[in-house]
């Protein structure tokens, strides 16, 4: 795999000459693409925990959400700028025990972690960037599914995501139901909804409007489209909180010494939302944001299969569908649309007062539910 070399402050993507960290990386050659084209030398980062047994029977996928990435669990540290986004999910004795299962996670497809993306270099031997093709979540999971051949994996015991990952995995029940066993489809839907779609749309623009976004050419720069990132990543971080709790939170409290009535300062939950915007900034591409959140809206289980409710009927796994009570970008109401379409699927909700994020907080009764799952005979 070959990235382009480009000034530190444009992007936090990983690129080449970076600390590898915990990654492997395999070459998948070229993808064809749901909207056409022709996606060359696709290579796919993912990290592993745990062993393939004899019987290639004990592997189970775990899907990120949008600004995740393959490292689900781990410190931060060289190639990780931060821990892992499900630490104490995955290990031995953990809910997803690498004693019993060998555990996989990759960077998905469009992303900037690792996997082929905007940031990556195009045969030219420059950065993609506006040239980056249009991908959709069919897209990335056909990429997982070349992923699970390399690993000589013909049938996953059980996929699992939330969120993004979550579309994921109810994308491999649907589209691939002779290769998974168990799926587990947390605070997500089976299609991007009028409002979501419309929430994406804010963050979009928020990127395309930065002077310094250059059309999505920017790594040749000494500043990237930081601000734009920023202000997407404000608006999601609202969607994925609840009322409730930013209130009890924050209240109307003043940000340390500053004044907000008139002297310019902040109110104690915007100093949040600009915290998680930097964070954001210094380890993510926007870029990616864009296209991974096109995709987002992309999903639609349903589309050329005969709309939703037949496509779900095709879902051979055993499948659990997780709402979190006070989701209000992925409310339960289309987890209940899930669960109720598939035959013999379950439904269970998870209680939170953080909003959508409760799949990722909420670790005891997530890791409880998966536990289950697995506990459960196919």
């Amino acid at each position: 795999m070959t990235t382009t070399s480009r000034p530190p402050t444009t992007s936090g993507a990983w690129r080449e000459g970076d600390p590898v960290g915990s990654r492997r990386f395999v070459g998948l050659g070229a993808v064809e693409l749901e909207r056409g084209g022709v996606l060359p030398d696709v290579t796919v980062a993912y990290e592993t925990w745990g062993e393939l047994n004899a019987a290639g029977d004990n592997a189970i996928l775990v899907e990120h959400a949008l600004t995740g990435d393959a490292h689900v669990v781990g410190e931060a540290g060289p190639g990780h700028p931060t821990p892992g986004w499900w630490d104490g999910l995955v290990g031995p004795g953990s809910p997803l025990d690498t004693d019993r299962f060998f555990v996989v996670a990759s960077n998905v497809l469009g992303g900037c972690q690792g996997t082929t993306g905007p940031s990556s270099s195009a045969p030219d031997g420059t950065a993609w960037g506006s040239r980056f093709p249009f991908v959709t979540v069919r897209d990335q999971v056909q990429v997982e599914a070349l992923l699970a051949d390399r690993l000589g994996i013909e049938r996953w015991h059980l996929v699992l995501g939330g969120s993004m990952g979550g579309m994921r995995a109810l994308e491999w029940a649907v589209g691939h139901p002779d290769r998974v066993d168990r799926a587990v489809v947390l605070a997500s839907t089976a299609y991007a909804t009028a409002e979501q779609i419309a929430w994406c749309q804010a963050q979009l623009l928020a990127i395309r409007s930065d002077p310094h976004f250059r059309n999505g050419d920017y790594y040749d720069q000494h500043t990237g489209p930081d601000a734009g990132l920023g202000i997407a990543r404000r608006i999601a971080h609202v969607t994925y909180r609840s009322e409730l709790e930013l209130h009890e939170r924050f209240g109307r409290e003043p940000q340390g010494s500053e004044e907000p009535l008139g002297g310019r300062g902040r109110y104690a939950v915007e100093s949040y939302l600009d915290h998680h915007a930097g964070k954001l900034a210094g380890r993510f591409d926007a870029n990616s944001y864009l296209v991974l959140t096109e995709a987002m809206n992309s999903h639609d289980v349903g589309r050329g299969r005969g709309g939703v409710p037949e496509a779900l009927r095709r879902v051979r796994a055993d499948v659990l569908v997780v709402a979190v009570d006070s989701d209000r970008l992925y409310p339960p109401r289309l987890s209940h649309e899930i669960a109720e379409g598939i035959g013999g699927a379950s439904l269970h909700t998870v209680r939170s007062d953080y909003g959508h994020d409760g799949f990722l907080i909420e670790l005891d009764q997530v890791g409880a539910v998966v536990e289950r799952v697995l506990a459960d005979p196919a």
